[in-house]
Parts: C-alpha cells; sequence; structure tokens
C-alpha cells in the first residue's frame, strides 16, 4: 500500500445473537460480543477487523477490549501507513483480540496479497450440538447429508457420559467422517487421562484442550495416556507457547486462531513454524462472525490441507454482510465476490456502543 495517512476509524461493539445455544464445557454462549473496526484511509482504501472476545477463549474481558479500542482509535487517526504496525505493537501483549483487530482492518485496506481475490474451496468442520440418542443421530445425518466430513463433538462435563456419547456417535457415523474431540479445558489431570485413555481411535483425528489452559503438566501427561493424537488450543496464546508445546512434547497438533497472533502476517509466520517444528496444524475460531472467518478461511485455503473451524458465522442468527459466506459441500467456497461488505441496517441492529476518530483537518490536507 503506497504512503497514505489514516483518516478515520470506526468502532462499532455488537452484541450478535447466536440461532442456538453454543454449548461449552464452561458454559453456554448465547451472543457473540463483536468489536468491528474499520479504517479508512485518506487515498479512499478502507479495511475492517474483528475482535470476537469470549473469555475463557481469551485472557481479555470484554471491556477491557471496549476500553482498549477507544485508547488506540483516539491516537491513530493522521498515522501514515508505514507506522501502523509500530503504533499497534505496545498493545499485542496483554490486548492480542483488540489488536488484531486493528492490524487485519489495516492489512484488507493495504490490499494484502492473501486477501485478494481468488477461487478457492477449504472444508469446514461441522459441529455436532445434540446430546439425546435420537436427535443426535438426526443431526448427524444432516450434517453427512450437507457435505461434512469432519465432525467436532465437545465434551468435558463428565468422563462416563463424556465416552459413551463419543462411542454411540462412532457407531452411528460407520466410518463415514472423521471425529475431533474437543473438552475445552473440561477436565482435571485425572479425568483427562482416563477419557484419553479410553477411546477407541476409530476415526477419531484428534483430541483437543484436556486441561487447564496453564497446567503443562496436565497436558504431558494426557499427551502420554492417549490413544489419539493431541491438539492444544488455548495453552497456546504467544508463539512462546508453541516452542514450549514443541519441547515438552505435550501436542501432537497445534490449534491457531488469527485473532490470539495480532494480524494475517504473523498468522502465516506462526503456521509456518509449527509446520517447521514437526508438528500438525488446524487453523480456526468457532466463536467468530463472518470477518474473521473469512479471513483465516483465505489463509488456510493457502497454507492448510486440514478441515478449518472457521465455522462461528454459521452460528449467527443473521448476518452482517450484504455478500454472505457461501458453503458448498461442507466447505466455504472464496472468490472475489466473498470478499466481506458490511451491512449497515445488520450491524446497526446488533450495535451496543459505537466510536468514531478522525484525525484532525490539518493532517487530512497535509495528507491529501
Amino acid at each position: 500500500m503506497s504512503e497514505s495517512c489514516l483518516e478515520r476509524i470506526e468502532l462499532d461493539l455488537l452484541r450478535v445473537a447466536l440461532k442456538s445455544p453454543y454449548k461449552l464445557a464452561f458454559g453456554n454462549v448465547e451472543a457473540f460480543d463483536t468489536l468491528l473496526v474499520t479504517m479508512t484511509f485518506a487515498d479512499g482504501r478502507s479495511g475492517v477487523g474483528e475482535a470476537t472476545i469470549l473469555t475463557g477463549y481469551t485472557e481479555e474481558t470484554l471491556e477491557q477490549c471496549w476500553r482498549a479500542a477507544r485508547a488506540i482509535g483516539s491516537d491513530m487517526p493522521g498515522v501514515r501507513t508505514g507506522d501502523v504496525d509500530d503504533q499497534l505493537a505496545p498493545w499485542l501483549k496483554e490486548n492480542p483480540f483488540t489488536t488484531t483487530a486493528f492490524a487485519t482492518a489495516a492489512e484488507m485496506a493495504a490490499g494484502h496479497a492473501t486477501l485478494a481475490a481468488s477461487t478457492a474451496s477449504l472444508p469446514l468442520l461441522a459441529i455436532l450440538n445434540e446430546n439425546e440418542p435420537a436427535a443426535l443421530e438426526i443431526e448427524l445425518e444432516r450434517l453427512l447429508a450437507a457435505g461434512y466430513a469432519t465432525i467436532k463433538v465437545k465434551v468435558g462435563w463428565n468422563v462416563d457420559d463424556d465416552l459413551r456419547r463419543v462411542r454411540h456417535i462412532q457407531r452411528s457415523l460407520r466410518g463415514r467422517a472423521m471425529i475431533r474431540i474437543d473438552a475445552n479445558q473440561g477436565y482435571s489431570k485425572q479425568d483427562g487421562c482416563t477419557f484419553a485413555r479410553s477411546l477407541d481411535p476409530s476415526n477419531i483425528e484428534l483430541f483437543e484442550q484436556a486441561c487447564a489452559a496453564g497446567d503443562w503438566d496436565a497436558a504431558l501427561a494426557v499427551k502420554r495416556a492417549s490413544t489419539v493424537p493431541i491438539m492444544l488450543d488455548e495453552s497456546i496464546y504467544t508463539m512462546a507457547d508453541v516452542e514450549k508445546a514443541a519441547a515438552l512434547g505435550a501436542a501432537d497438533i497445534i490449534k491457531l486462531k488469527l485473532m490470539k497472533l495480532g494480524g494475517i502476517d504473523r498468522l502465516e509466520r506462526a503456521l509456518t513454524r509449527v509446520r517447521a517444528l514437526g508438528l500438525g496444524a488446524v487453523l480456526g475460531n468457532g466463536v467468530a462472525t463472518e470477518i474473521g472467518c473469512w479471513m483465516e478461511a483465505c489463509v488456510g485455503a493457502k497454507l492448510l490441507t486440514t478441515a478449518g473451524e472457521m465455522n462461528g458465522f454459521l452460528k449467527q442468527r443473521r448476518g452482517l454482510l450484504t455478500n454472505p459466506l457461501r458453503v458448498e459441500r461442507g466447505s466455504i467456497q472464496l472468490n472475489g465476490a466473498s470478499m466481506p461488505k458490511l451491512d449497515p441496517q445488520a450491524v446497526a441492529a446488533s450495535r451496543v456502543a459505537r466510536e468514531e476518530f478522525r484525525a484532525p483537518a490539518r493532517i487530512r490536507t497535509t495528507a491529501e
């Protein structure tokens, strides 16, 4: 992007209702609390970035996110394009999700090569929400008919009940799809080991994040006990965590999310490093709207072959775009028309708060 002045920043804090509760070990999610950052430069180019805050997925709180966003937003108008990264750097460690919203908005405005219009298709996994056997089987058949080849099963409540449910799902699938199991930190060390040790590995791709994010001893114990590959998610917040997981031998696979890493360039470097360490990689955020999901899909289509987890947009009751993301046969379809275009009415309908910051007139005039 040629040098230009950041003329305007718009912040929209949204509460995006979901079609149905997203069931996690640490509670049901009824709506996404999402920050949208729109950056407009003096040369007319603009971009939008997202941070969806779910404490447990991130250490940031919604209040912290909004406070940081307003502070960043008030300081940045008038900044030249080449100085955006330097302006954001001090915020990244404590506010990675919030910082990512600003960084990706700037990257989109700059015409980042990974987001450039191209035709690609990336397989997605589907989330299995039902618990009762009859309803579960109906949902499984619906997902298979829709073309999904990877199914995510949430556990982390009661080991015996969870194992029975997983075994029922394996019998019902009869090898027609792979299974990813995710505990979302719900188990103790002992329960995590018991669950991992008791799994029949048939058609199970991986078991994700059994225990608390910071409990590396538990992560290593579960890894040693498991009959299936182990993936870490919430334990991975920075590249230092990736290096630690590899050094300890605590994971076979690392899950990365754009919002944790501070931008598209940083995410691509992280994926390259994960592979260099000899680990598998999965990408995608199930707690994100169309903006973040589209960006992750663009990266995934370029760098990965595993099914993406950037399916948060499918949980929304109402989309935020004039051009909804398209899914066919269980895969997200990317092309020039898929670049997000916000629907002002949809954004307004979910809005909780809004702020706008502009460069001083003298700076705008100089930039022109």
